[in-house]
């Protein structure tokens, strides 16, 4: 799919989930062949031509500017992660432009020492096609205590969260409203594909699940994007039961680089309690050795 493709996928995805009742138009009972607006009325809204809106729907028109894309955003009553994401799509070089390579990812020793920081709150390092870069003991207990705690040291076997979620029945299984994080994961990969067009490895992901997932099919199809600042969510963990956590994720000011996600409970809550069990369970022991060596060293001086 050429980045004009996306362009044109995501307006008329978004074009045919209006209906000219919502925006105020009369129909008056005529036959309609097309779900949503037809382009002349949403050109209509958005106050430019129609052969301009068709041109830029259909990838043509490369040069639009900030105004007509916010008109053409505010017609199609985009909320403000649609409307960036619009603006990404539509500012994307044409094909056979000088882009720049995608950026390689990697763990900073800041970001690790952030990790190791917020020792007792279940954390990961997730990368841009949302592969596990590094987590915290009580992370990995969270959110993946079955794979191996080694796993995001390896490239060749780094776990990757929309392929858990998607296509790991003890992930589907943790969250008590899976359908919803599966939506969330959805929309953030787009997000994503709208910022990095030429990522092979993301466009690969992306492949892979279409084939192996219905659900993640039809949900790549529906072109809704979601930026994951914050959300909460229900899990029936295996360890220390029910509880419910705020996921948040914390990117650098740039955008581009891995973001840490941390999760969280109301302090005071059965959910905090739980976590708290957890990152009790998950703490490093100290070597049983340790001890005796100390009294040994004590009774020659």
């Amino acid at each position: 799919m050429t980045e004009q493709g996306h362009l044109a996928e995501f307006l008329q995805a978004r074009r045919s989930r209006l209906r000219p009742e919502d925006v105020g138009l009369r129909t008056y009972g005529e036959r309609r062949r097309v779900p949503g607006l037809r382009r002349e009325e949403l050109a209509m809204l958005a106050g430019i031509s129609a052969p301009y809106y068709t041109r830029l729907e259909q990838g043509q028109s490369r040069n639009a500017s900030r105004e007509v894309l916010d008109a053409v955003a505010n017609a199609l009553r985009l909320d403000d992660s649609e409307r960036a994401h619009l603006h990404t799509l539509a500012r994307t070089p044409r094909s056979g432009a000088r882009r720049a390579r995608t950026p390689a990812e990697r763990v900073t020793p800041a970001t690790r020492a952030l990790l190791a920081a917020v020792a007792d709150t279940p954390a990961l390092v997730v990368g841009r096609r949302s592969d596990v870069l590094a987590w915290n003991p009580p992370g990995h207990a969270l959110f993946a205590g079955h794979l191996d705690p080694d796993g995001p040291d390896d490239p060749r076997r780094r776990p990757n969260m929309a392929r858990l979620v998607f296509l790991d029945a003890h992930t589907r299984e943790l969250y008590a409203d899976w359908p919803a994080k599966a939506r969330a994961v959805v929309g953030n990969l787009r997000l994503t594909a709208g910022r990095y067009p030429d990522d092979p490895q993301l466009t690969a992901l992306v492949g892979e699940l279409t084939v192996r997932s219905r659900e993640f099919a039809a949900l790549w199809a529906d072109h809704r994007v979601l930026a994951c600042d914050v959300a909460d969510y229900g899990m029936r963990h295996p360890l220390v039961g029910a509880l419910t956590v705020t996921q948040q994720t914390l990117q650098s000011p740039q955008g581009n680089g891995p973001a840490l996600v941390v999760a969280t409970a109301a302090p005071g809550s059965a959910s905090a309690r739980a976590l708290s069990l957890l990152a009790h369970a998950t703490a490093p022991r100290p070597r049983r050795d340790a001890q005796p060596r100390r009294d040994a060293e004590s009774r020659t001086v």
